[in-house]
Parts: structure tokens; sequence; C-alpha cells
């Protein structure tokens, strides 16, 4: 079972999306991996917003030229991105049996996105498979962007995989690191509790 089915019992869509949304009407910036990712590819680039949640990062791209698929396993968030923008493409499914083919999807994403913890919040055990399988779901030079806390002060859940580990699993999966940041709005990595990092395939 996944960390966030055990934290949320995958019944918190509304509530997640009630969050966000009272953050933007505060006047707080709510689309820095958005803004991130369209940094480091092009507009009418393909990108697979793994995890997408709410679809608030997917959405945002979408609106800026991005051509994008999301996917999640919680219902009650993609019935909210559903609801939010029905014309776009959200998929149920478990990310440790992500098969794009199945789906009737085409794997030659120029960027997969994993933002929100995803990587922390996966089955533990999983994190291998997760990310092998978005590594095939890249065309070659595609990016895998993930963003996570590494600490407790950054996670709902206690810390599950750390960098150095992480770097493992993408080599294994023929990813390359590219760079590191503190932040999406790409301020250096200095060792802290939470790191953005940009992987090649």
């Amino acid at each position: 079972m996944s960390r966030w089915r055990e934290l949320t019992g995958e019944t918190s869509g509304e509530a997640y999306a009630a969050r966000f949304a009272a953050l933007a009407r505060s006047g707080k910036d709510v689309h820095g991996e958005a803004r991130f990712c369209a940094a480091l590819v092009p507009a009418g680039a393909r990108v697979l917003d793994a995890g997408c949640g709410t679809g608030r990062v997917m959405i945002r791209l979408a609106e800026l030229g991005y051509d994008c698929v999301g996917v999640d396993l919680d219902a009650s968030m993609l019935a909210v991105a559903r609801r939010q923008a029905p014309e776009l493409p959200w998929f149920q499914a478990d990310l440790a049996e992500f098969d794009p083919a199945a789906l009737g999807i085409a794997a030659d994403f120029d960027l997969v996105v994993a933002a929100g913890n995803v990587i922390p919040l996966l089955a533990p055990g999983t994190e291998a498979t997760v990310i092998e399988r978005l590594a095939v779901a890249l065309r070659p030079g595609g990016l895998l962007v993930a963003g996570f806390g590494l600490d407790e002060a950054h996670l709902p859940v206690p810390p599950s995989i750390t960098l150095p580990e992480y770097d493992t699993c993408c080599a294994a999966a023929g990813l390359t690191l590219v760079d590191r940041f503190a932040t999406w709005d790409a301020d250096p990595y200095d060792g802290g509790g939470y790191a953005v990092s940009v992987h090649r395939r």
C-alpha cells in the first residue's frame, strides 16, 4: 500500500484542492512547479505529470501550451482534476504498474514531473520500479524532474528515501543527474531538507 493511501485513505481530493485555492487567493504563488518545468522544455513539449493529484501543475502547464497527460492513483484527487479540466487526459493508475501503451498513450515524453512528494509517498520498496517506469516513458534526452522532502519538516510521513538512494535508482534506470535545486524557484541546493532533482535519459 502506498504511504499516500495510508496517510489520506485516498479521500482528500476536495480538501487538498481547497487548501491550494486558499493559498492562491491569499496571493501566494502556486505555480512554481509549472514555471520550473516550462524553463526546461519549450511550449508544445509533451509532459507527463506523474502523481498529478488535483491537476494544479498540469492544468497550468496546459495553459502555457504544453501537451500534458496526468496519472494518479487517487480517485478523489482525479475527480477534482477532471472537473477542473475535463478536456485534458487524466488516467487512474499505480505508478509502480504504469504502462503508457496499456493506456493508449505514446511513451515519448519530453519531460516527466513528479511534484508534491510523490516519490516519498510511494509504497515502500517500489521506488526503483516507479523510477524505471517513468524513465521508460521518456524519449531519449527527456528529463525527469522530481521535488520531494528529505526530512520530517518537509514531509507528512517519516523520511523514506535519501538523495543518494534516489540517484542510484535513477542511474539504474538509465538517467543521469543534470542539476539539483533547493526549491521550485531554482535556488541552489545546499544540503537542506527539500530538493528538486533534474535527471536526463
